[in-house]
């Protein structure tokens, strides 16, 4: 046994966003043609039309321009709001999946109880928490080296166990989440530098917040990837850190942990 349910976005007490809808939309992107699209879906033109006008009324901006049509019925054109509104409900599509799978995971079906379910509300103290998708892994003995790609187009490393490995059910290709601590990343901005750390990330200090002991220091990896690191305010002043500056941040692969 196992949960299934759909995903549906509403405005107020009205559904706006629902699987067949974000069809529609995705269709009319493809084909420009209102009938052609419903015949897709499936939906009638009618409802088609109706949808569209649903649409358009309860979002903010305008999802579809739409326009009458003789013997191949409408045409109509997906504005950029409605095509990242498409991408916005993929997103949120997959997460919906991903917590079902780990409901179903949890659920003792013969009893009809929860196994666990406070790990669903679990808040971790890790400042830093970077998405990114698995590339590579490579198996020992003991532990695994999981390659992930993250949207700056840095790879950062991870060892965990194989036991880890296994429990998340890590594959090339899954969606995951760079863990760990703030402590745990050390600057430089010696590009010449050479270490034993398998993680060296390259970006710039927009950030940082001086204390009376630490610095906390805000660095920029790139698209959007934001790395957090404290240091002493010590270690800060000697390297004569000022934001704009460029420093690598230097993670052990020891240290990142991985969330799926």
């Amino acid at each position: 046994m196992e949960f299934l349910s759909s995903l549906t976005i509403f405005n107020s007490d009205t559904p706006l966003l629902l699987e067949k809808r974000i069809l529609l939309i995705k269709y009319i992107d493809e084909v420009g043609s209102i009938s052609k699209a419903a015949k897709k879906v499936p939906m009638s033109y009618k409802a088609a039309w109706d949808a569209i006008d649903t649409i358009n009324n309860l979002c903010p901006t305008l999802v579809i321009e739409k326009s009458t049509g003789g013997v191949g019925g409408g045409g109509a054109k997906v504005t950029p709001y409605g095509k990242n509104l498409i991408q916005t409900y993929i997103t949120l599509q997959k997460e919906h999946a991903k917590f079902l799978t780990q409901l179903t995971k949890m659920t003792d079906f013969n009893t009809g109880a929860l196994k666990s379910l406070e790990r669903f509300s679990m808040q971790i103290s890790a400042r830093n928490k970077i998405q990114g998708v698995v590339e590579r892994i490579e198996n020992d003995k003991v532990n695994s080296s999981v390659y992930i790609k993250l949207k700056s187009g840095f790879t950062l490393m991870s060892i965990i166990t194989n036991g880890a490995v296994k429990n998340l059910d890590l594959k090339v290709g899954d969606d995951v989440v760079a863990i760990f601590k703030s402590s745990s990343v050390l600057l430089t901005s010696d590009e010449d530098l050479k270490i034993s750390a398998s993680n060296q990330l390259k970006g710039k200090i927009t950030n940082m917040n001086i204390g009376e002991i630490n610095t906390e220091i805000i660095l920029d990896i790139g698209n959007t990837d934001k790395i957090v690191s404290i240091i002493t305010k010590g270690s800060q002043e000697s390297l004569n850190l000022q934001v704009g500056n460029s420093v690598s941040a230097i993670i052990k692969a020891s240290d990142v942990m991985i969330g799926k």
